[in-house]
């Protein structure tokens, strides 16, 4: 199934016939998975255990276990991932104190590996 092409923090695209954009198969995938990883625990009033919350992290002193910790926990509650196998999560403290994050996964929808990267 097929949803609005909207990366988070962004806007709604427009798709080459004028209408919204949607997004589909792997790149729906990686909009799932950072939206569930970005947004904050409790936000969504209808599933209050939802999200990650790694925004909390900007600003504070580098903990990679513990943003690897939660990215491992969040990401195998998105349906769009697939649990076998199991995602990886590296984290590392950058130079100026900020956690860098890899994470490779097997999108559900056609069984492939994907990546992802981001620093907190």
């Amino acid at each position: 199934m097929a949803d609005l092409a909207l990366e988070f923090g962004g806007d709604l695209a427009v798709g080459p016939t004028g209408d919204l954009q949607l997004a589909r198969g792997p790149d729906l995938t990686r909009q799932r998975v950072l939206r569930r990883l970005l947004t904050n625990t409790g936000s969504y009033i209808w599933q209050l255990n939802y999200g990650a919350g790694l925004g909390t992290f900007v600003g504070k002193a580098g903990a990679p276990a513990a943003v690897a910790g939660i990215v491992r926990t969040q990401i195998l509650r998105e349906a769009a991932v697939a649990p076998t196998p199991a995602p990886t999560v590296q984290a590392v403290l950058a130079d100026d104190g900020t956690v860098a994050a890899t994470v490779q996964y097997t999108d559900a929808s056609n069984g492939q590996a994907a990546s992802l990267s981001f620093s907190v």
